[in-house]
């Protein structure tokens, strides 16, 4: 990890590191792309023919996921390949090509933390209902920062098949709060304390509602540890449901894939970008 600093700022990057995965397929040529995903792909197991020898596949995926350390854009393109690394096909290698295209053209983007902004934590929680085509499960997202500086991210598939989007959104709420939970207790232990509650912004009424509800019904029943969990930290004052646009819900960029205007407005939410290096 290559450190940038001056009085205002740090700016963390792995240039050198990506630098070297582009060599090592040979990507020299002047081609990039304006997001690591194309709109609306769905990668699945059947899709093209089998890989005459994974490794290559098996490293670039490997080194892609370390890259991530840095690289919160591409995590979910990162965490949709990795999916095919016991059998994986050519368009599964042509969608690791598209990140790669992608990189090169974003070389010197990081992590922006600023000494200059206030350690008050927020988050953001998101997930994507179906969005696997083979099995049918969703994909949980979230992020969290502290002011502008964006400290810990995730993009998992969730274990199970959720039976409606609301019941996904809730999954990931609760996987949010007990990230929540984490980060609290760890800047405490920093004597960095957070003495209000932490808001968690949230583009699901339903999602926002059931968890004020103290009646369980139908909608709720398949979920209901989570449920107790985000409603015992609500009422206790750790975190507070705010609603968010969906158009402005950061933690999308996580969950699926996007045009790359959209991509692009996403990406400077979480604060990255380029610094050259001196």
């Amino acid at each position: 990890i290559e450190v940038i600093s001056d009085s205002t700022r740090y700016h963390l990057s792995q240039a050198k590191y990506a630098y070297d995965i582009l060599a090592r397929v040979g990507v020299t040529d002047t081609k990039t792309a304006l997001s690591p995903l194309e709109q609306n792909v769905k990668l699945r197991h059947s899709d093209g023919t089998p890989l005459p020898d994974p490794t290559l596949y098996r490293q670039l995926v490997g080194s892609l996921i370390y890259l991530t350390i840095t690289r919160p854009d591409i995590a979910y393109a990162v965490h949709l390949v990795s999916q095919f690394m016991s059998a994986p096909r050519t368009t599964h290698f042509s969608a690791v090509l598209r990140i790669l295209r992608y990189l090169k053209g974003t070389l010197f983007h990081g992590l922006h933390f600023s000494s200059e902004s206030s350690l008050t934590l927020h988050a953001f929680c998101d997930a994507d209902w179906e969005g696997d085509p083979t099995d049918c499960r969703s994909t949980t997202g979230y992020c969290f920062f502290l002011s502008t500086s964006l400290i810990s991210w995730r993009s998992k598939k969730q274990t199970v098949v959720s039976r409606s989007s609301t019941e996904a959104e809730y999954r990931a709420l609760a996987d949010a709060t007990s990230e929540l939970l984490w980060i609290r207790w760890l800047l405490q232990d920093m004597s960095v304390s957070q003495s209000t509650n932490t808001p968690i912004y949230c583009d699901n009424q339903s999602v926002i509602q059931i968890a004020h509800n103290d009646v369980f019904h139908e909608r709720t029943k398949h979920i209901e540890i989570d449920c107790h969990l985000v409603r015992h930290h609500l009422q206790h004052g750790i975190l507070r449901l705010l609603s968010v646009a969906f158009a402005d819900q950061t933690a999308d960029i996580f969950t699926k894939s996007h045009p790359p205007g959209q991509f692009g407005y996403l990406v400077s939410k979480l604060n990255l970008g380029s610094t050259l290096p001196t």
